[in-house]
């Protein structure tokens, strides 16, 4: 069994040292991270804690999940471990463009020799 939770619908007020705090009652707590917006820095209302555990983390999800945390209910279960080389989602690609603007829709040797813009005068 595996040690680290995951932990939904949280606060967006909520800390990274409250959350360790809520959870401390359960076992000891070996990290805790709150997923932010990389522009924001907001919250993204859910994070992990990773206990040391599986019997500590066992105990804080039956303890915890559907709890109310400063006004909502939080959602706690075990983290499902992502698997080696899958992507982790928003590739910030525009959804799967090519970089290759030509115009046309097609790859000629004039568009491929200037990176594919199209010369415009």
């Amino acid at each position: 069994m595996n040690n680290k939770l995951f932990v939904a619908n949280l606060a967006y007020s909520i800390t990274e040292d409250g959350l360790r705090d809520l959870f401390a009652q359960y076992g000891e707590v070996v990290s805790v991270k709150i997923v932010t917006d990389t522009f924001t820095g907001r919250s993204k209302g859910f994070g992990f804690v990773e206990m040391v555990s599986a019997d500590a983390a066992s105990a804080s999800v039956q303890a915890l999940n559907n709890k109310d945390c400063d006004g909502r209910g939080i959602k706690v279960d075990f983290a499902k471990p992502r698997e080696a080389g899958a992507p982790r989602g928003g590739d910030r690609n525009g959804g799967g463009r090519s970089f290759d603007r030509g115009g046309n829709g097609s790859s000629s040797s004039s568009n491929s020799s200037n990176g594919g813009f199209r010369k415009r005068f």
